[in-house]
């Protein structure tokens, strides 16, 4: 049983339009990464203001435990 191998020939012209299309597609996943960093950097911040304020009132809370009179 014999399979024949079709073959198609890559054109100048196809090629071009090839590495366009992959050159498009590299230009917007680059864009989508900048766009995530951004946005993780807008969440880091946030996460740091939470957790200093969480902080400065478990430091209240402790100094106000400390100084009040027991009893």
């Amino acid at each position: 049983m014999a399979v024949a191998v079709e073959r198609s020939a890559w054109t100048d012209e196809r090629l071009d339009d090839l590495a366009n299309r992959m050159d498009a597609g590299f230009a917007r996943v680059d864009a989508d990464i900048r766009e995530l960093r951004a946005e993780i950097g807008g969440l880091r911040l946030t996460l740091l203001r939470v957790g200093g304020g969480i902080m400065i009132g478990l430091v209240g809370v402790i100094a106000a435990t400390l100084v009040s009179p027991i009893g």
